[in-house]
């Protein structure tokens, strides 16, 4: 090969790489884990799209930004790892805003108040306060609060990936109870009447978009796209139509 047909091959080397990083700096990646209904979740017409209040605040980010959001599905534990190395730009994943987090990760203001919930067995009538959770089998989501605030009751603690685990868990008898949020609860529970909610004196908890503690910028948008949509009354819509 010659060597005005080598820099021409080059040179279209370069062209298309350059091209592709124009492309992805009109993308944003958000992290989410699609199973926490009803702020994330998998469904649609097609039953493979990737929905929820938390992905149409994070589409509504990205459009203000100027930018086509694209979302990436992962385990929840290993979203604050994905986003510390560039895989993806920003967590929106139901996820609470904690101390320990904040050494990792910058949080966007808070966007919704949570609490933890039990889900037990329709005949089981064994917890009535928090004292009766010490020594019982929970089942939880592996890296959640409800997986950290279980280790306070009982040294039973079953994580599992998703909340469906932790049900499917509870309705074989495995374990006594699920801890869990208390949206995906009562959204879980709605699919599996032979389940109770039990609402307990726990501290409330707020959710917060995690971004890089590199990126004051972004964090700096998402901010400002939360607080026009409430002004606009455009969370409050989001809120009617998915809090049911």
């Amino acid at each position: 090969m010659n060597k005005s047909v080598l820099l021409g091959s080059f040179s279209l080397v370069v062209a298309l790489l350059l091209t592709g990083c124009g492309k992805s700096d009109d993308v944003l990646v958000v992290g989410t884990n699609a199973a926490f209904p009803p702020f994330e979740y998998v469904g649609g017409i097609g039953g493979d799209e990737i929905k929820g209040f938390d992905i149409d605040l994070a589409r509504q980010i990205a459009k203000d930004a100027g930018k086509t959001l694209k979302v990436e599905n992962m385990k929840f534990d290993s979203l604050i790892v994905a986003l510390n190395s560039g895989k993806i730009d920003f967590i929106a994943s139901g996820m609470t805003i904690t101390p320990e987090r904040q050494k990792s990760v910058d949080f966007s203001a808070p966007y919704y108040e949570a609490t933890q919930v039990v889900l037990v067995n329709k005949n089981d009538e064994a917890i009535h306060g928090l004292d009766d959770l010490k020594g019982k089998h929970f089942a939880v989501q592996l890296g959640s609060t409800a997986d950290i605030m279980a280790k306070q009751y009982t040294q039973e603690v079953t994580a599992f990936n998703t909340g469906f685990e932790a049900i499917k868990e509870l309705k074989n008898g495995k374990v006594d109870l699920v801890l869990f949020d208390s949206e995906p609860a009562a959204s879980y529970l709605a699919k599996n009447p032979e389940l109770k909610l039990i609402s307990l004196d726990f501290e409330p908890e707020f959710y917060g978009f995690a971004v890089s503690k590199s990126q004051p910028e972004l964090l700096k948008s998402i901010n400002t796209t939360l607080a026009n949509m409430k002004v606009s009354g455009q969370y409050d819509a989001l809120i009617a139509q998915h809090m049911k």
